[in-house]
């Protein structure tokens, strides 16, 4: 199955792929449970701290396993993506571990320094393997999956501080990315006692206009399910969720270990935590493919 081609399908049928970031194996396993349900591609993301603990290798070991044991499946396919990259060295790792796509992280920079260091990563992992998919990203929405009480300092969420639609079209243009992740109100992480802020539906439909490429809604924890939606039709053709689904996993291990004190072998408490992570990962696929 071609990541990019799945993308674009979603697009044209305005439904989105979802992606959620994974730090162990039981992550995987409902991501794939899920998946496996609905008969639906995923894109699994690792960032580069959730790759040094996981293992570069040993994640894209444990993806093709699953696509091979689930090649039957009709819909089924994990994808997998070395989220939120801000070296060549960590580029080179994911492409050379056979990953199926890379996000290059440079929204901290000037709009000139991103797109020049962008558009070398770019250069750097097709000089690797030519099918890689690249995504890019501008404007700046912070950088941890967390739960927050105030925004992310330096993030950009107001529409006069949000990149204009020309700006990414320049963007995707002189850096040869495939997929552009832009700025439009979103922010990594989910706030706590209130509404993360609002997503700008016009913005991204501006942006639809003039970029071909397809656009990646990062931050999604914490969005409303209308705005989710909105965002979609509007020309939102993935969405990364990862808050949403540490915070499940957290409660529920809490809960567990609450209920079982004398257990000890935590294979027998993990059913619980996998049922609340399904639970929400459930919530997202039948959101963004509308199911």
């Amino acid at each position: 199955m071609d990541l990019l081609e799945t993308v674009k399908n979603a697009e044209r049928n305005k439904k989105a792929v979802a992606h959620f970031n994974v730090a162990n194996l039981e992550m995987l396993k409902a991501i794939s449970h899920v998946a496996e349900k609905f008969g639906v591609p995923v894109i699994v993301g690792v960032s580069e701290g959730e790759r040094a603990y996981m293992g570069v290798h040993h994640i894209a070991d444990l993806i093709r396993s699953y696509n091979e044991e689930h090649h039957t499946k009709q819909g089924y396919h994990l994808f997998l993506n070395a989220d939120h990259t801000h070296s060549l060295e960590n580029v080179e790792k994911a492409v050379r571990a056979g990953f199926d796509a890379l996000v290059f992280d440079a929204a901290d920079k000037s709009f000139e320094e991103n797109i020049e260091l962008t558009a070398e990563a770019v250069q750097r992992a097709r000089s690797i393997r030519q099918n890689i998919i690249v995504e890019g990203e501008l404007g700046y929405i912070g950088q941890s999956s967390r739960l927050l009480d105030t925004l992310p300092e330096g993030a950009t969420v107001m529409l006069e501080d949000l990149p204009t639609a020309e700006q990414i079209r320049e963007f995707v243009e002189r850096t040869g990315v495939d997929m552009v992740a832009p700025a439009v109100g979103n922010v990594h992480g989910m706030f706590r006692s209130t509404q993360n802020p609002e997503i700008q539906i016009e913005r991204i439909l501006e942006i639809k206009s003039v970029v071909e490429a397809p656009l990646v809604l990062h931050g999604g924890s914490g969005i409303t399910d209308e705005a989710f939606i909105l965002a979609i039709d509007a020309g939102m053709s993935v969405v990364h969720i990862s808050t949403e689904l540490r915070r499940a996993w957290r409660t529920a291990w809490e809960q567990a270990m609450q209920d079982n004190p004398d257990e000890i072998a935590s294979y027998k408490m993990i059913p619980s935590v996998l049922s609340a992570m399904e639970k929400v990962i459930e919530r997202r696929v039948k959101l963004f493919w509308k199911i």
